[in-house]
């Protein structure tokens, strides 16, 4: 983060391991020293977002400010988390930005239907993804005003 806001935790649920390690160095290539977490599917998701299981520890498992959301991943998939994360009062104020490989129009609609707050295709290369990432850091981290946790 670049500015004289508080650093939040964002939080990416994707399952493939490539993208996330593709994420992770997209994150440092665009200079954003927030605190970056990863989860491979929507169980996980709900667990560490309901601090269960390994994500027990709230120390280790701190709330994130963003979540990063891919749609299509075994098990509960990004959709039905998506309708449990915005289903909860508790939950529900933390942003969804959807990131997937998925440009269907009827994904679109549904995921912003369910709550999310943006909609992403994910790009195919990596100064694509680093100019993605720029864009929405400079978004989401300095000009929108989250709700503090």
């Amino acid at each position: 983060m670049h500015g004289t806001k508080e650093s939040i935790t964002i939080l990416l649920a994707d399952d493939d391991s490539d993208d996330r390690f593709m994420a992770k160095d997209a994150f440092k290539e665009a200079r954003l020293l927030n605190d970056l977490r990863f989860i491979e599917n929507g169980e996980e998701l709900i667990d560490y977002l309901h601090h269960r299981g390994k994500y027990a520890d709230v120390k280790n498992s701190p709330r994130p400010g963003l979540i990063l959301l891919d749609l299509n991943m075994p098990g509960k998939d990004g959709r039905e988390a998506l309708t449990e994360i915005k289903a909860d009062p508790d939950l529900r104020r933390i942003p969804v930005v959807i990131v997937t490989t998925s440009k269907a129009e009827e994904d679109v609609v549904r995921t912003y239907e369910l709550g999310s707050n943006s909609y992403i295709t994910k790009p195919v290369s990596f100064e694509g993804l680093v100019a993605i990432i720029k864009t929405m850091a400079n978004y989401w981290l300095e000009i929108v005003q989250l709700p503090t946790n």
